[in-house]
This record gives structure tokens, sequence and C-alpha cells, in this order.
């Protein structure tokens, strides 16, 4: 079976897992219980639910005390996006090729599943903690969770972005929007993979650095697809960052230097990979395939 085969297979036990958690559509407050989940089931990769579970399986990891994370993860994310495509932020009207949240809902209802998705999937993620022997595990890992989602990770570097929106931006700050807003979950995800499996403070070190390249790499190549992708593939409209003026780095430093600067990222992130003393192969193609994408 070759990657893409078991890429395929491994999305939709992933998939399997969040739908187990998402919340069932009754009761009074039933529309935004539906708008919560048309914005988790729009599609994806599922790639920080599938990080995470495989780090956790890297260092040695089998239980399903990890799936509750994984699924809090893609409620986080998917929360992120419904924001993002706001006409307040990027007023983004199609997403993995559908209509996004506030149009599908309206405006005050997506706030709300946004809002709804950021609380649910920590009240998701605690649920871990009846299914642990390591409860200290659960509580580290939720707390990983809070601090790369809030103002200190996500919202922090989205403040920034928005702040800066129509301006342009120096490369420090750039720097600093991509690793909060974009690398805070990928290295959440990671972590949390690791922390649950019990990784030493050395191994997660090199799974922070690991992180952190990958992250910044996957919104390089994010920038790049903006300008060179395809909106059919992408499913989403290509020229977004053009049309909201946005500093990125292909318009920093041109289309050549942002490929350069992908490559030099990855393959250092998974040299760190290599140092590690266990061997998860799937988890090397996987963050070699995060970073050449083409959607």
């Amino acid at each position: 079976m070759d990657f893409n085969e078991i890429l395929k297979q491994k999305t939709a036990e992933v998939q399997k897992v969040i739908d187990c958690y998402l919340p069932e559509e009754t009761g009074h407050q039933k529309t935004v219980l539906e708008s919560m989940n048309y914005s988790v089931k729009a599609g994806g990769k599922r790639l920080r639910p599938m990080l995470m579970q495989e780090t956790y399986r890297l260092f040695g990891g089998s239980d399903r005390d990890i799936e509750p994370f994984m699924a809090a993860m893609e409620m986080m994310h998917s929360a992120s996006l419904v924001h993002d495509d706001l006409p307040a932020m990027d007023n983004d009207e199609y997403r993995r090729g559908r209509h996004t949240t506030w149009v599908e809902y309206g405006e005050d209802m997506a706030i709300l599943a946004g809002d709804g998705l950021m609380v649910y999937c920590f009240e998701t993620a605690l649920k871990a903690g009846g299914m642990t022997k390591h409860p200290d595990r659960v509580l580290r890992a939720a707390s990983i969770l809070a601090e790369k989602s809030g103002i200190y990770g996500m919202i922090g570097g989205q403040t920034v972005d928005v702040e800066l929106t129509d301006k342009p931006i120096p490369r420090d700050k750039l720097d600093f929007i991509y690793a909060l807003k974009t690398g805070a979950l990928l290295e959440a995800s990671m972590l949390i993979g690791a922390v649950m499996a019990g990784a030493s403070p050395q191994e997660e070190e090199k799974i922070i650095s690991i992180a952190d390249d990958v992250g910044l790499a996957f919104q390089i190549q994010d920038d790049i697809l903006d300008v060179i992708g395809d909106q059919s593939v992408l499913g989403k409209p290509v020229l977004s960052d053009e049309k909201n003026h946005k500093t990125t780095y292909v318009t920093l430093e041109g289309l050549d230097r942002a490929k350069e600067e992908v490559k030099k990222l990855s393959e250092r992130a998974i040299r760190t990979l290599q140092e590690l003393p266990y061997e998860n192969p799937f988890l090397e193609q996987l963050i070699l395939m995060l970073v050449t994408r083409e959607k």
C-alpha cells in the first residue's frame, strides 16, 4: 500500500474519532449545534489530529486516551477558520469547496459556532481524564491546548495579523504571526501527542523544534499556493492575500526564495525527527506531504 492509500485510510479513521465527539443536534440551541458540526464536517485533511496521533504512536502510545484531544484539536482549528472567514476578517465565502459557515448560517450564528467550538473542545479534551492512568498528562495536555489556542498562541497571532491589515509588515512581525497563528496549533498537536505518550523533557524539546519548522513551512507553502494554486484543487479562492492587501512571505521574499525556505525547513524537521531513538515512517512522510502539498 502506497503513502496516499495509507493516508486516505488514516484520514477516515481520524474522521471516525472526530465524529464520535461531535455534539448531538437537538434542543432549543439546535441551530448553533448544526452550525458547529457544519464547520467541523466541512472536510479537510485532518492533519492536526493525525500529527497528534502519529506523534503519540512515535513514543509508544497505544491507548484511546489521545482520541478526545484529537477531536478537540480539530474543533479548535475549525473554530479559528469560522472566525477567519467572517466579513470582519478575511471575508471569504468559500472554504474546502463549499460555503463558509457565515454564508450558510449568517454572521451572528457563525460567531456563536466559533465560540461554541472553542469551549466545547475543552469539554471534549477533558474526557480523556476518565480514559487514562495518567491524569497528570491530561491536565498538562489541556494546558498546552489552552495556551497555544489563546492570546499567547493562535489568537495572539491573529490579533497582530488583523491590526496590520492594509499595512506593510516587517519580517520579524510576519514571523511572529506565522509562529502563533498557524504554527501554534501544529506545535500543540505534536506536543500533546508526545506528552500523552510520556515522552521525556528532552524528547519534547525536539518535538517542539520539529513542529516549529513544520508550522512555518506549512504557512509559507500556503502563501505560495495562494499565488500559484488552482482554486478547484484548493477548494478556496486564490489570490485572497492580494485581495486583502496582506503581506506574506512571498510578497516580502519572492516566490523562489519562499520555495527555498520551505525546502530548508522541511529538511531540518526531518533531520531532527531522525535524531530521536524511535521510528514512525508514516509521520516522516506526513511531514513531507504537509510542506509540499497542492491544497
